[in-house]
């Protein structure tokens, strides 16, 4: 058993890094808007994610190298003038956005200021040296330790609150397999499209990668049970998406952002009583405050990785100074109001989806370098799939922007 947790420990931190606030926030408000019959779109926006995850992870077990690396000696020419920039974008919106759901929760939960947005910007600060803290104090080792407990508040509180709204097994399936006609009409379906959205991350997919060779996992016989890894990994992120669902279905709740998180410990409370407030609301916070820790400790490894291509050498100095910087730069976006940084983080997190889709449409298809581990049929299906549904979110929360 033991070593079975082991050999699935990296599906689980691309579980808890994937769930930040916005996920919470929109399944939530989801919930409230339209039931359990939105919950086809937490299943299939989970599997999109699957998809582009196994694509990236067969890349690097087959050939020995990150998919960073790929692209860069790919596309050598645009590549790094497209990533680079992408990358400290998503990089100061994203940590700027989790500080403040960081802070908004623990608010909730210990309210010791009389003005909520004096403690967002307190407690966002604390929650990021506090995540700083504990990615350079232990490694990955005390990394994985921590996420484990963060995880394990999230699932089991935020499961429990949901087993006690339960709304029957019936509604649960009809509301997986059989998208109701109400979802995919006018607003409902900009709801829809933006809960399998935001199912499971983004940028933070690509983390999956150092993550398995961080366990010393490499070679294309090491695929198998990267497959059981991540399918245990999406499980997980897909009974959390359902548990959401199901909770919000039960309220109404007003609010955006991480302001809603709170708006809707509320109303369980006015329903259900204290203990199932608390509950939700530690939840919550193991939810965002995993999410933080995963970014403070992986997205580095993206810089390192890219910064090595130029100076032909690895540096941990790149890991560190980048690890600083995302713990000390995006604290300017705590003085900013959380819905637009909340906006800005979901537009250029979109932009991310389509691009690693068509490139493992064309790095994954190459036989010549993966052989019989190239894309097959249905692989290539799933991916023009992905392509095709995360460029149309991206063009609808472009218009949405403008």
């Amino acid at each position: 058993m033991r070593r079975s947790l082991t050999l699935i420990g990296p599906g689980i931190l691309i579980a808890a890094t994937g769930v930040g606030a916005g996920d919470l926030a929109t399944a939530g408000f989801t919930g409230s808007q339209l039931g359990t019959a939105c919950l086809w779109a937490v299943l299939l926006g989970t599997f999109l994610k699957f998809v582009l995850n196994e694509g990236l992870a067969r890349w690097q077990l087959v050939t020995g190298k990150t998919l960073i690396e790929g692209v860069l000696e790919r596309y050598a020419r645009i590549a790094p003038w497209v990533f680079l920039p992408y990358l400290l974008l998503w990089t100061y919106f994203v940590g700027a956005a989790l500080m403040s759901a960081c802070g908004v929760t623990l608010h909730a939960i210990l309210p010791l200021f009389e003005d909520a947005s004096q403690a967002k910007i307190v407690f966002g600060i604390a929650h990021s040296l506090l995540g700083l803290f504990l990615c350079r104090l232990g490694g990955f080792a005390l990394f994985e330790r921590v996420m484990a407990v963060c995880i394990g508040a999230m699932f089991l509180t935020v499961s429990a609150t949901a087993v006690q709204l339960w709304p029957g097994t019936g509604e649960i399936l009809r509301g997986l397999f059989i998208p109701s006609p109400e979802t995919l009409r006018g607003e409902n379906l900009e709801w829809s499209v933006a809960l399998m959205g935001g199912v499971g991350g983004t940028l933070t997919i690509l983390c999956y990668g150092y993550w398995i060779r961080e366990k010393g996992r490499a070679g294309a016989e090491a695929i198998r049970i990267t497959r059981i890894d991540l399918g245990v990994g999406y499980l997980v992120t897909l009974i959390f998406g359902i548990c959401l669902v199901i909770i919000g279905s039960t309220v109404e709740v007003d609010g955006s952002g991480a302001t809603l998180i709170v708006d809707l410990a509320d109303r369980l409370d006015e329903r259900m009583g204290s203990s199932v407030k608390w509950a939700f609301l530690i939840g919550a916070w193991g939810a965002v405050f995993s999410s933080l820790l995963g970014v403070w400790q992986s997205v580095p490894y993206l810089f390192a990785d890219f910064w090595g291509r130029f100076r032909g050498r690895t540096s941990r100095g790149a890991y560190r100074g980048y690890m600083l910087f995302i713990a000390f730069v995006p604290m300017l976006g705590l003085f900013v109001s959380f819905r637009s940084i909340q906006k800005l983080y979901a537009l250029v997190g979109a932009a991310f989806l389509p691009l690693l889709a068509l490139a493992l449409l064309g790095m994954n298809g190459d036989r010549a370098i993966l052989g019989p581990h190239a894309n097959r049929l249905g692989a290539r299906i799933a991916l023009v799939g992905t392509l095709l549904f995360f460029s149309w979110i991206l063009l609808n929360r472009t218009l949405q922007a403008l």
